[in-house]
């Protein structure tokens, strides 16, 4: 069938075409921002540590790691036999290289926090490489996963386009090496036929820019690629019919919320914060408007992350948000609220937006919707506590790697605006405390027990409007098959192969 589509070519028939809406600011792993670009580079660039469907960690280019009693030492076991697309061996020196390179300062790397523990890194012999940490860091297997930490060749560097500052074109250990690219088109990697891993059935993959949504379910349609992500949420109910293709709602770490301003009167009061959840009917927004592309949160992280538990939720309840707001001294009619959101960067983000505000009108509160260009936006939500005029903002937030550690950044006083983006400028003393301890606990069911603790006292703060954990749309033609997505919020389609 594929065959069909593309023209019966012999090379079309080993191709496999993927749409996606954003081109790569950057291949070079540490350099990386965007959950989109490391899933291609994912491609090319493997790390030491991966996850499964499930979120479990597992093997990849290391196949055992151990963390000492006191937490200060990880030691790695490396794969044998793994050799890096330039044909230089990947051992324990390669991987050394790396990490010196991912903590070196002159190089941009924007998600480096979670390795600022690791002192040291020491090659033991050819196969076994120990990292020595400042402290106990018990999330460290979780952010070796991150693509951040992806291993590249260090010979590489000598590349034509390449420097040991930037990476262009990426030289790594996966099943596919960087082809070619064209920018604001394609990014193509071919089969690496000496991977030490299962060999993937497609000769080569073809990631095509399509920034428009449309677009890229109409090359679907038209059978001009095979998978697109993020496809209209309003057409989803329609793709779910048609027996052409196959809808996948891949898991996502991905919350979605309204920040409230907590440092602006009347918003530094909880109650009202909490009217302001109650007031909302998240499930008929999750239905009504995304088609049921989100879950609706019931916790302050995503039940994929380390750490999460369930406390239950802001059932839909405007008398009771009256109440509140009456007991904070808040009269019908006497609030208005500045309510910035994005259009375009969230699923359904700007309609969504406009519903919450008729839900808040209802119990009396008036929330003006304005919109703006994303680097406007995040330009104006990012301002110091000082400068910043916002009240409400719509935002998500997806960490990295699997783990409570990530989302509780969201919460902590060191990541108010401009040192981070912990946007409500929310604040506990009792809850950055837990956090603390539990950031540097190594007792699994301990450090789980002290995330939980910090999330119902943020769950009873408010400081945000919990809204939902968004589901991350993939839609593939029927003619394939071996199409999943991961927790993380990446879509899994290495080995996809025709279907039977």
């Amino acid at each position: 069938m594929l065959a069909l589509l593309l023209g019966g070519s012999a090379l079309a028939q080993e191709t496999f075409r993927i749409a996606i809406g954003v081109d790569a600011d950057s291949l070079d792993p540490v350099q990386g921002t965007t959950t989109t670009i490391d899933n291609i580079v994912d491609y090319m660039a493997q790390t030491l540590i991966g996850i499964d469907e499930n979120g479990a960690l597992v093997p990849v280019l290391a196949t055992e790691w151990t963390t000492s009693a006191d937490g200060l030492t990880m030691d790695l076991t490396l794969r044998e036999g793994v050799t890096f697309h330039d044909g230089t061996p990947f051992d324990a020196e390669a991987v050394v290289w790396n990490f010196e390179r991912l903590l070196d300062p002159n190089v941009n790397v924007p998600r480096r926090g979670p390795y600022a523990p690791i002192e040291s890194v020491e090659a033991v012999d050819d196969l076994h490489v120990r990292l020595h940490l400042t402290q106990p860091s018990p999330y460290m297997a979780g952010a070796l996963t991150q693509t951040t930490a992806a291993i590249i060749s260090p010979a590489s560097v000598d590349m034509e386009g390449n420097s040991y500052e930037n990476i262009t074109h990426p030289v790594g250990t996966g099943p596919y090496a960087f082809e070619s690219r064209a920018l604001g088109e394609r990014i193509v990697v071919r089969r690496f036929e000496d991977y030490w891993g299962e060999a993937p059935y497609y000769d080569e993959v073809v990631f095509q820019i399509v920034p428009e949504a449309t677009t890229r379910e109409s090359l679907l349609l038209a059978g001009q690629v095979d998978m697109i992500i993020l496809p209209p949420a309003s057409d989803i109910p329609a793709l779910d019919a048609n027996p052409a293709v196959e809808v996948v709602f891949g898991p996502s770490d991905r919350t979605i919320f309204i920040a409230i301003n907590t440092t602006k009167p009347p918003l530094d009061d909880k109650r009202v914060r909490q009217a302001l959840n109650y007031a909302v009917d998240k499930e008929a927004i999750v239905q009504g408007i995304l088609f049921g592309a989100a879950d609706v949160m019931d916790s302050p992280m995503a039940p994929s992350l380390f750490g999460y538990t369930s406390i239950g939720a802001y059932e839909y309840d405007p008398e009771r948000a009256r109440e509140l707001l009456a007991e904070a001294g808040v009269e019908p009619g006497e609030l208005t609220l500045d309510f910035m959101s994005p259009t375009g960067r969230y699923v359904q983000d700007f309609p969504a937006s406009q519903a919450i505000a008729n839900y808040l009108a209802d119990v009396g509160i008036t929330a003006n919707v304005r919109t703006t260009d994303w680097p406007t936006y995040v330009g104006t939500i990012t301002q110091g506590a000082e400068s910043n005029e916002t009240q409400l903002h719509l935002l998500g937030w997806a960490p990295a790697y699997l783990d409570a550690s990530q989302q509780m950044l969201q919460f902590q006083q060191s990541q108010h605006p401009p040192a981070g983006l912990a946007t409500s400028f929310y604040t506990n003393p009792e809850v950055e405390e837990l956090i603390a301890q539990a950031n540097s606990t190594v007792d699994e069911a301990q450090r789980a027990d002290l995330y939980g603790q910090a999330a119902r006292l943020i769950w009873d703060d408010a400081p945000w409007i919990f809204l939902w954990v968004q589901r991350f749309p993939i839609v593939h033609s029927a003619d394939v098959t071996n199409v999943s997505g991961l927790p993380n919020e990446k879509f899994y389609a290495i080995y996809a192969r025709p279907a039977d």
